[in-house]
C-alpha cells in the first residue's frame, strides 16, 4: 500500500515511521526540501540501519508526486478547517476515488475539513498517540464518513499493528479530552500546594500503573502545545478545560517543558532529570499533644 504523509513535523515523522515499519511505501511531503530531508534523517536515526523500512521512505516537495499513487493520504500540518478544505480539494484532484483522505492533527474537525471534498464520504480522522509504541489509534468518524471508508480505515490501522477505536467527531475526541483533563488537574494540585511535581506523578505511576506521570507527559508534549489545546477546548466545551494559571505562567516565562529544557521538570538529552519547581512545605506537628485523660 502507498501512503502519503503531508508535513515533516513531529507528528508527520511519527506517522511516516509507523507506516514504513508496517511495510508500506511512504511518500513524505513538505513544501520545504530541508524539512523533508531533516525529517527522513530523524526517522532513519530511530530505525536500525539494516531495516527495510528505511528504503520505503521517499521525500518530495511536490504534492502531486506525493499523493498520486497513494491509497491513504494523512495530512498532519494544520487544524484550521478553511485551510484543510482548500488542501483537501487540491489533494482530491490527484488521487483515486477510493483513496482515504485523513486529517491527522490533534484538534481537527474532520466534519468541517470534509466539506472541501467532492466526495466527503471518504474523509476520516486518525489520531495517533505519543509515544510511538502506544497501540491506540482513534478512528474519527465525521458526519459524512461512509461505512466503507470506516471499514478500510480500521483495516489500515490494524495493518500498522495498532488497535483502532472508532469514535465520533467531536472537540478533542476521547484521548485528548481525557489526557488534558488529567494533566490540568495535576497542574492545579501543584499550583495549590497539595503535592510536589514528583509526588503527583508518582501517585499516577505507582498507584495506577501509568507509564509516566501527567506532568512528565505534559512537559514532553510541550507546554505551549498543551496551553493552546486547552484554550481551544475551553472555548468549545466550557470552564472544565480552563487552562491552569501555573501553565500560563510557565509558558509566558518561556518554560515550555522538553522543547525548552525546563517546564515542570528540568530536561537534558530528552529526559527529565529533576523537578523544576520546589515541593510545597507540608506542615507537620513538632510534638504530640498531651492526652487530656492524663491531666
Amino acid at each position: 500500500m502507498d501512503v502519503a504523509v503531508l508535513g515533516a513535523g513531529r507528528l508527520g515523522r511519527a506517522v511516516a515511521q509507523v507506516c514504513a515499519v508496517a511495510g508500506h511505501d511512504v511518500h513524505f511531503y513538505d513544501d520545504d526540501a530541508n524539512d523533508v530531508m531533516d525529517g527522513i534523517d530523524v526517522i532513519e536515526r530511530r530505525l536500525p540501519a539494516e531495516t527495510a523500512a528505511v528504503d520505503r521512505l521517499s521525500g518530495t516537495t511536490g504534492l502531486e508526486a506525493a499523493v498520486g499513487d497513494a491509497n491513504v493520504v494523512v495530512e498532519t500540518t494544520t487544524t484550521d478547517a478553511t485551510t484543510l478544505q482548500a488542501d483537501f480539494a487540491d489533494i482530491e484532484t490527484n488521487v483515486d476515488r477510493e483513496a482515504l483522505i485523513v486529517p491527522g492533527a490533534v484538534g481537527v474537525s474532520v466534519t468541517a475539513a470534509a466539506a472541501g471534498l467532492r466526495h466527503p464520504d471518504r474523509a476520516i480522522g486518525l489520531q495517533f498517540c505519543d509515544p510511538l509504541d502506544t497501540p491506540l489509534v482513534e478512528v474519527v468518524v465525521a458526519d459524512q464518513t461512509g461505512q466503507g471508508t470506516c471499514d478500510r480505515a480500521r483495516s489500515f490501522v490494524e495493518g500498522l499493528d495498532r488497535s483502532p477505536v472508532v469514535v465520533r467527531d467531536a472537540p478533542g475526541v476521547v484521548s485528548t479530552r481525557t489526557t488534558l483533563a488529567l494533566e490540568a488537574e495535576a497542574m492545579r494540585l501543584v499550583d495549590d500546594g497539595v503535592a510536589g511535581v514528583e509526588a503527583v506523578d508518582d501517585v499516577l505511576e505507582l498507584g495506577f500503573d501509568h507509564a509516566c506521570g501527567p506532568l512528565v507527559q505534559a512537559d514532553r508534549a510541550g507546554l505551549g502545545n498543551r496551553l493552546a489545546t486547552l484554550e481551544t477546548l475551553h472555548a468549545e466545551l466550557g470552564d472544565r478545560f480552563a487552562p491552569p494559571e501555573i501553565l500560563r505562567d510557565l509558558v509566558a516565562a518561556g518554560k515550555t517543558g522538553g522543547p525548552s529544557g525546563e517546564g515542570f521538570y528540568v530536561w537534558e538529552n530528552g529526559e527529565p532529570t529533576e523537578p523544576a519547581l520546589p515541593s510545597p512545605d507540608i506542615p507537620r506537628r513538632e510534638s504530640v499533644p498531651d492526652d487530656p485523660a492524663e491531666e
